[in-house]
């Protein structure tokens, strides 16, 4: 089976088929809009999307009265990050952009994916973060940037 478009999010719907089998993906395949997957009940399936849509947790990639599969994200290893100050967040936010790193925000957390020397350099700024496997809402993205003139 060939999926190319998105039905919608089950999020979106009250009523659900009876069975339901997930696709597991880690955050970095969300980005991808041609990609072969196999459920966790072996159904294999080829997505490629006509439209530029990232994929989210939660995602239906087909349903019918009796079925439906979705996509299930992997928990990423993420260090979350809780300044205790402004001044904190401008110093973690200068030193990552410098790294050209991609963070995410929830609430009052930033969350980077898990660097050793971002860890370190947490602890050298003594910044408040904790190290845990979460499912972010989105990918990563890496923006490409140069420093030449």
């Amino acid at each position: 089976m060939i999926v190319e478009k998105i039905i919608g999010n089950i999020k979106m719907f009250d009523k659900l088929p009876p069975h339901m089998e997930r696709v597991y993906l880690n955050s970095d395949d969300l980005l991808k809009r041609i990609q072969r997957v196999v459920t966790d009940h072996g159904t294999e399936l080829g997505i490629r999307l006509k439209e530029a849509k990232e994929l989210m947790d939660g995602d239906i990639l087909f349903m019918d009265e009796k079925n439906m599969i979705v996509i299930s994200v992997l928990p990423d290893d993420l260090l979350v990050i809780r300044p205790a100050s402004m001044k904190q967040m401008g110093e973690i936010a200068h030193q990552l952009g410098n790294r050209h790193l991609p963070a995410q925000f929830e609430g009052e957390e930033m969350l980077v994916q898990y660097d050793y020397l971002v860890e370190e350099l947490l602890k050298q700024l003594n910044i408040p973060y904790k190290r845990e496997n979460r499912k972010v809402k989105q990918a990563f993205r890496y923006i490409g940037h140069s420093h030449d003139g």
